[in-house]
């Protein structure tokens, strides 16, 4: 059963294939063992016409498609996802791209998300910590203490990544404005912080 509903999604999925954005997606790494280069809007709507089904998404989630794994996130059931399962979705985030979508399709919405920010955050996989500071800043589940301690967990560990002080950017900007002085007093010298600090700066301002 679950096989022929991928066989179902996956003819879906090539009536909507782009051919440009494949190339981009290419270009900039986004391999996989199958891409059909479908746009992000297209495959949020197949998810909602499937639903909630959280064995079709642990199922599709292992599949190395990029759609069918894009689609998994948008239907899993965030209630089942817990500490147990980390290693479990970390297995499938291969790339930014995956790591962004999970980060809104499912990580935004779990209940342990503090047990996430603060598991990777600390984790020397760059994309998983990426991840993780997306959700925490799309869950407002988090307190400003778990915020900033990962916030500078992460930049300490990845002292020049452009990604990190991204994630890291959008959980800061969820803190108070007591807090924020208190991270950016507390921040190390490096690249990543110093372009933390250009982006909170920027944003105060605008």
């Amino acid at each position: 059963m679950l096989e022929q509903k991928k066989r179902l999604l996956l003819y879906r999925l090539r009536k909507e294939m782009n051919g440009a954005a494949l190339d981009t997606m290419r270009y900039f790494g986004a391999d996989y063992e199958r891409n059909y280069g479908v746009q992000i809007y297209a495959i949020r709507n197949l998810a909602r016409e499937i639903g909630t089904d959280h064995e079709l998404a642990e199922y599709f989630y292992t599949q190395n498609i990029r759609e069918v794994r894009l689609v998994a996130l948008w239907i899993a059931d965030a209630e089942r996802v817990g500490v147990e399962n980390f290693d479990f979705w970390a297995e499938g985030i291969i790339n930014s791209e995956v790591a962004e979508q999970a980060s809104h399709a499912l990580f935004s919405r779990i209940l342990c998300i503090e047990e996430l920010l603060t598991v990777w955050s600390r984790s020397e996989n760059t994309l998983l910590a990426y991840c993780a500071l997306l959700a925490a800043a799309r869950n407002g589940g988090v307190s400003s203490e778990i915020s900033m301690e990962s916030i500078l967990s992460a930049v300490a560990r990845f002292e020049d990544n452009r990604l990190i002080a991204q994630g890291a950017t959008a959980l800061a900007m969820q803190l108070d404005d007591a807090a924020v002085g208190e991270l950016l007093n507390r921040l190390p010298n490096g690249p990543t912080a110093n372009l933390l600090r250009e982006e909170i700066a920027w944003r105060v301002e605008a």
